[in-house]
């Protein structure tokens, strides 16, 4: 009788295990974008279970051990609406299709994100958190513009506020500055590519000698406003160029891209990219080769650029990623003009003996985890191994060029940097919430010598090597070892679904150094008791440690999907370089007691998209600049003959400054906001514009109370319009920037022309393209009404002087690619 009572026992107990096991069922979910290609990364969110997943290069995803039940399911991806939906569970698992409505409908047409897509994102994109950030995301896939060269014009054509530069008509160089800071290459914001340094020395000399071409570009991210928090201390933001990943429904694509256009320009652009082993291995690589003669006469360039990365995916969690990076070129520099000089000739060049030569070897290596679809670990090192020659004649430019030895600036750079980020996602007030943090070890160490190298009387000799000096003394010898640690954390609160608040914090520990010497005359007695001048070094060793605690916090409200108004307020930093203070210019003086900058920034804005047809971004900034180092012009006695009145330049701190300013943008698909129909028809619009008012507003110089700031043009226009038919597309722009000044004492004119006035410019461009299978063809002409005009004004390298921009020219690209699956 127990056996039977023990085997019915056990009979009962097998029924219920296996019912058990078979009662927990699973959502298996497929997401697209309308129907048409697969989304990944998309956000999923499970309620009331509270699991989350991300869609995977398939757009599947799968929640498993679930019972029978009503359930939510919330997806958030960037560039598409959230959506909501309601699963029920009834003794069997779910398989489901979901689409998701793009906010633009034009996403893949000619068009720059300018927040549209970025703003109504999950709060987060990738280890990066975006809630309340002033934000403007150019997406290349099918832009047209003048990529060849690197056109920033047209390149940042869409994100307002921005002063360019644009003396560099080879497009190395990228030379841009945001809310009037200083565009010389782009040192006032933090650039990056994939996420990692690229700028000489981040804390020592954060000058961007290298730029990514604009055909490896898949986007560029420009973030400001609270940008310090997450980024270092750079007043202008974050700058981050995004390089394109090989095909993941391709084992191999190669893509050429072959460009003729005036002044002998020749850039050929050639890359292979793809998914092999079972879609775990991910690669893409270039290699472009460019020279031109330039505008004018000794402007002629040669560039070499590499690229390779290679991702792999070792476990569904864990992914490492490899990069290396060259650059090398060497460019002829025609020095700059004086106003006389640039009113008679804008192409004429007084300097023929000017060189400039960059190596540039970055290296890196990237991991990322996933503990759980909640929280995600990325780890970024990075190596630079770089130098930068310059040769030429640096004496004032109203003095010809007499043949004598040349001046030689030899710069290398030796850098090491990781950035580790945390993100983890948790629910708080029934929402999900999100926790970024992270801290960053940074060591550089930057060498520079100056002194004379051959005089090479005909401008040929590419003699990048000093002369013999007197007593082996150069005009300076140092090393600027340099030493950060930094830690920061920010955390969005989703308080309700359309209230988040999003405060942060970050620590920054400096140490920068300066070692070495500096050629000096001092008078000394001879054995005959007469007195005499003799040239000496001065050693000198400056060391500067400082530890630093900002603070920020961003606010946003939805009032839907489709409009948000978000304000951020943060503080911000930055040091001053060391290296910038021992170059010997005849043209510059630098005061030797600068001190860091400090001061905050501060953004209410408003933006909004309709359908995807129609999208804006109105935002309002406040900066605070206090100790704002910048350009004095004055006059003084001579020290040696003081009954002589000489006129001096002088790089100082002149005083504490604000910049108040409003930048809109405005676009819209006229054609299909009119029509409302589906047509193969596209007629955008976009529109631009800031207006900026920068002044000193307390300063012990008297020559600049109350002055404009230097390099903040108080109205610039960007405007544009694009037309498209299927394959066919034609566009043209317009770009205004107002009179604004190079110097803080807001001179017209001076006899060496290395500060003064920067007269007002408009300037044109167009372009169409047409693309059959797997050939395209793309011509445009950059200044269509051929605008004399300049943008920059320099004391040094490439000048000194005026720098005049390019005049009308032309290109022609043919682009031709084929894969394999």
């Amino acid at each position: 009788m127990k056996r039977y009572v023990f085997l019915y026992c056990f009979f009962f107990y097998l029924v219920f295990s296996i019912q058990s096991l078979y009662s927990q069922y699973s959502i298996r979910g497929k997401i697209t974008n309308k129907g048409e290609n697969v989304l990944s990364k998309v956000f999923v969110f499970l309620e009331p279970s509270n699991v989350s997943d991300y869609s995977d290069i398939n757009g599947q995803f799968e929640i498993r051990n679930l019972s029978s039940g009503t359930y939510q399911l919330n997806l958030n991806a960037i560039g598409f609406h959230k959506k909501v939906v309601e699963l029920i569970i009834n003794d069997k698992s779910v398989d489901i299709t979901i689409p998701l409505d793009s906010l633009r409908i034009l996403y893949d047409k000619d068009v720059v994100i300018d927040g549209g897509d970025y703003f109504l994102n999950p709060a987060i994109h990738g280890v990066t958190l975006l809630s309340a950030k002033t934000i403007h995301v150019i997406d290349l896939k099918k832009t047209l513009l003048n990529s060849s060269n690197n056109n920033a014009r047209e390149l940042f054509k869409k994100v307002p506020g921005l002063n360019i530069w644009e003396n560099d008509n080879s497009g190395i160089q990228l030379n841009i500055g945001g809310r009037g800071l200083n565009p010389k290459r782009t040192t006032n914001f933090n650039t990056r590519q994939n996420g990692y340094d690229i700028s000489a020395d981040a804390l020592g000399y954060p000058e961007t000698y290298y730029t990514p071409p604009t055909q490896s570009v898949q986007r560029i991210e420009v973030l400001r406003g609270a940008a310090s928090l997450q980024f270092g201390t750079q007043f202008g933001g974050m700058l981050n160029f995004v390089i394109k990943q090989g095909p993941i429904d391709q084992k191999f694509q190669f893509v050429t891209e072959n460009t003729y256009g005036a002044f002998n320009f020749v850039n050929t652009f050639n890359s292979i990219g793809g998914t092999v082993l079972k879609k775990k291995l991910n690669y893409y690589g270039f290699y472009q080769f460019k020279r031109g003669d330039g505008w004018r006469p000794n402007a002629n360039f040669d560039v070499h650029n590499g690229y390779l990365k290679l991702e792999f995916k070792i476990t569904d969690k864990f992914t490492v990623c490899a990069e290396q990076t060259l650059m090398q070129y060497v460019a002829h520099q025609p020095g700059g003009l004086t106003d006389l000089e640039f009113m008679q000739n804008p192409r004429q060049s007084n300097r023929n003996r000017n060189w400039f030569r960059v190596n540039w070897n970055l290296s890196a290596l990237n991991f990322e985890y996933k503990f759980s679809s909640m929280t995600r670990l990325n780890i970024r090192n990075f190596a630079l191994f770089a130098s930068r020659h310059s040769l030429g004649n640096l004496e004032s430019i109203n003095r010809p060029d007499y043949g004598k030895e040349r001046d030689l600036i030899k710069g290398n750079y030796r850098n090491f940097g990781s950035e580790t980020r945390l993100v983890h996602r948790y629910k708080f007030l029934h929402r999900v919430s999100a926790l970024v943090t992270g801290f960053r070890i940074y060591k550089g160490h930057t060498q520079q010598k100056q002194g004379f190298a051959n005089s090479d009387s005909t401008g040929t000799l590419l003699d990048f090597e000093f002369i013999d000096a007197p007593s082996g003394i150069f005009k300076s010898e140092y090393i600027f070892p340099s030493f950060n640690f930094a830690a920061f954390a920010e955390n969005y609160f989703a308080i309700t679904d359309k209230f988040s608040l999003t405060p942060g914090i970050r620590y920054e520990y400096i140490q920068t150094a300066a070692e070495g010497y500096y050629q000096d005359l001092v008078v000394v007695s001879t054995s005959s008791g007469t007195d005499t001048l003799k040239n000496e070094a001065v050693p000198e060793q400056r060391s500067n440690i400082r530890s630093i605690f900002l603070a920020g916090i961003g606010l946003s409200y939805k009032f839907s999907d489709n409009l948000e108004i978000y304000g951020n307020f943060s503080q911000n930093y930055r040091g001053i370089n060391f290296n910038d203070m021992r170059i010997s210019n005849p043209n510059q003086e630098v005061d030797p007691d600068l001190k860091d900058e400090y001061g905050y920034s501060a953004d209410i804005g408003f933006r909004g998209s309709y359908k995807g047809l129609f999208n804006f971004n109105t935002t309002i900034f406040y900066m605070g600049y206090n100790r704002r180092i910048g350009t004095v012009f004055g006059e003084r006695p001579n020290k040696d003959n003081p009954g002589i009145i000489e006129r001096y330049t002088i790089r100082t701190n002149v005083g504490n400054a604000r910049v108040l300013g409003i930048e809109m943008f405005i676009e819209a698909d006229l054609w299909k906001l009119l029509s409302r129909i589906e047509t193969p028809f596209s007629f955008n619009l976009f529109t631009n514009l800031s207006l900026l008012d920068g002044r000193y507003i307390e300063t012990a110089n008297s020559y600049a109370n109350g002055n404009q700031l230097e390099f903040v043009a108080p109205f610039i226009l960007r405007t544009g319009l694009s037309f498209g038919y299927k394959n066919f597309k034609l566009s043209y722009q317009y770009s205004f920037t107002s009179k604004h000044y190079s110097d803080a004492t807001n001179a017209d004119w001076v006899p060496n022309a290395v500060v003064g006035v920067i007269p007002s410019y408009a300037v044109m461009d167009i372009a169409a393209s047409y693309q059959w299978k797997w050939f395209t063809l793309q011509a445009g002409i950059n200044n269509l009404t051929n605008e004399v005009y300049f943008t920059r004004r320099a004391s040094s390298y490439p000048g000194p002087g005026i720098l005049p921009a390019d005049g009308l020219s032309f290109y022609v690209t043919l682009r031709f690619d084929i894969g394999v699956k």
